[in-house]
């Protein structure tokens, strides 16, 4: 099998919640394969800084301010692209959004808030997408990045609905596989399941942790504890090697689809 991105040289790729994170990276890569990518998020500000940090490479990359948890956003982004870019040949579906409450005490709102970007918004830029793509005879590429919580409930606090959205997608890649199928479509759809990863500052995610396992962030300061989680957070995935798993599902020929990508970090047990 040859892996090349090649043919997408100059297409047009969507990322959402591109502004930081996974998102960025993976709209980073993209431009540096010569692609033209446009990344969707509230903060498009951001997106555009980056932008300008990657100037020199051989793709471009374009921000669209988009609520991932708004329909209208979501149809006026798809809209702009195609009319000022072009058809759309990849769509990432990145954003996500976990409040980390629980469900015993949880919000309403949150819950509402959490569904419509992790799964509503994922739906109809999926949806847009593959339309632009029928319409325009294009074999596209569909990539869901979720967790492993959409495989696996860990035994943490705060989860809240974020799991139940997560095993949503990995429900709704296999649905949509299965559809793309039966119309004998050669759009793939493929779902990258990640483990825990760090983007931030070491000291940041062991307050993250702390929170989780409902230690107070006060008893970290300085101790053996606050150097334990260091060390856990060490073999943390970087957003750069969720970045390049789906660069090398992007990369594989036509006739090949890796439905389902797990990237874990070596030694992680859970």
């Amino acid at each position: 099998m040859v892996l090349s991105m090649e043919r997408w040289i100059g297409k047009v790729a969507v990322v959402t919640g591109a502004s930081s994170g996974i998102g960025a990276a993976i709209a980073k890569r993209l431009v540096e394969e010569g692609l033209i990518v446009v990344g969707l998020a509230r903060r498009s500000e951001i997106i555009e800084e980056h932008a300008k940090k990657l100037s020199d490479k051989k793709g471009k990359l374009y921000a669209v301010k988009t609520d991932m948890a708004k329909e209208e956003d979501i149809l006026n982004a798809f809209k702009w692209i195609t009319t000022n870019l072009g058809p759309i040949h990849i769509l990432v579906n990145n954003a996500a959004i976990h409040m980390r409450e629980e469900l015993w005490n949880g919000n309403t709102e949150t819950w509402r808030k959490t569904v419509d970007v992790n799964v509503i918004g994922l739906c109809i830029a999926t949806r847009e997408a593959i339309k632009i793509m029928k319409e325009n005879n294009i074999d596209g590429h569909i990539i869901h990045i979720n967790s492993i919580v959409g495989h696996k409930v860990l035994t943490l606090k705060y989860l809240d609905i974020y799991c139940a959205t997560k095993f949503a997608v990995t429900a709704l890649a296999e649905t949509l596989r299965l559809e793309l199928n039966s119309l004998k479509s050669k759009i793939k759809i493929t779902r990258t399941q990640k483990s825990h990863s760090s983007s931030k500052k070491n000291n940041m995610h062991c307050r993250a942790l702390a929170q989780v396992l409902l230690i107070p962030k006060s008893s970290l300061r300085n101790t053996e504890r606050m150097r334990e989680f260091k060390k856990l957070l060490e073999g943390a995935l970087k957003p750069e090697d969720i970045a390049d798993g789906a660069v090398y599902v992007l990369s594989t020929p036509p006739h090949v689809q890796i439905q389902e990508l797990t990237i874990k970090p070596v030694g992680e047990s859970l």
